[in-house]
């Protein structure tokens, strides 16, 4: 049986949760962060995707405060207010340095083990958490599953139906695209959000909300070497080369999970069945009614709360 939510929820967990931001320093980045909830409450990590921001949490956010959590909402690296802490850093955004910005603000706070969870970017991020440091990992929830991958993976061609919903990631192969997406970065993520969730009716003023996450100055190069790192078209760091020959034999998590899909998901995603079977502890695969799209905890956050509790009374 799912925890039950609370049918509201408190004057101080409406607060804007989101209107104050902490700083941390974390491995190669000063991490911008709202932590919210009891001090000695289950914590649990939220990780947003792109084109998106930690806006996608704040009707999650009180739902897990009323239910006695602390919430940690990061900025992922070239989002929002998280800055690098050294100009000479490359600007690497492959799948292992995601992971390694969770697990340093993970110990930037202390935090021995969390409930990660994440959609988009955020789910493959929590997704490597579960599977390579099950130890940090109580629980997980990922929207659309299993999504680790390898600069081998992506050097598959798709059958070209499969091929044109990524056509976004060969736009960003090009110089033309690097130019295109920095000059119109708000079109484009607004452009994307509307592909990817067809049905949600989200107005101007949610959008301008996110939107000025992207005005952080390494935020187009962050994005597109992400894009061209999954195509082998840009190097990553050598020092992460050991962690990427691990995920690229794609590891099993064997942490209590819960994968989520809206029913009406636009964006480029595996079918359940596909991925089910790379979860080998307590697993259940939950699709969520309603017209919801990819960014599926600001369209259905009660449904994404309510997997994050069951996890977690899963863990205990």
């Amino acid at each position: 049986m799912s925890q039950t939510l609370p049918s509201t929820v408190s004057d101080a967990a409406t607060a804007d949760p989101f209107a104050s931001l902490h700083h941390i320093d974390a491995g190669e980045l000063n991490v911008a962060y709202v932590d919210e909830g009891p001090r000695d409450g289950t914590v649990v990590l939220l990780l947003h995707g792109w084109p998106y921001d930690i806006r996608s949490f704040v009707e999650v956010v009180p739902r897990l405060v009323d239910a006695g959590h602390r919430v940690v909402v990061p900025y992922l690296r070239g989002h929002g207010e998280t800055v690098f802490r050294s100009s000479e850093t490359l600007r690497n955004a492959q799948q292992s340095a995601l992971a390694d910005d969770a697990l340093a603000l993970l110990d930037a706070l202390g935090v021995d083990r969390a409930i990660v969870a994440g959609f988009d970017w955020g789910a493959r991020t929590a997704d490597i958490v579960a599977a390579l440091h099950p130890e940090r990992t109580l629980g997980l929830v990922s929207v659309s599953g299993y999504l680790i991958g390898s600069q081998a993976a992506g050097a598959a061609p798709l059958p070209p139906a499969a091929e044109l919903q990524w056509w976004y990631q060969y736009y960003f192969a090009t110089e033309r695209g690097r130019e295109g997406y920095d000059r119109y970065r708000r079109d484009f993520a607004k452009l994307i959000w509307r592909l990817a969730s067809p049905q949600w009716a989200f107005d101007d003023d949610v959008f301008a909300a996110s939107a000025v996450a992207f005005d952080n100055p390494d935020h187009v190069d962050i994005v597109i070497h992400n894009y061209r790192w999954r195509l082998g078209l840009a190097e990553g760091d050598p020092r992460l080369d050991a962690t990427e020959a691990l995920l690229a034999h794609a590891p099993s998590i064997d942490v209590p999970t819960i994968t989520l899909e809206g029913d009406a998901n636009g964006a480029p995603h595996p079918d359940a069945s596909a991925y089910a079977p790379k979860f080998s502890g307590r697993y259940e695969h939950r699709v969520v009614a309603g017209g919801i799209g990819h960014n599926l905890p600001q369209e259905a956050p009660d449904a994404f709360a309510r997997a994050i509790l069951d996890v977690g009374r899963w863990a205990r």
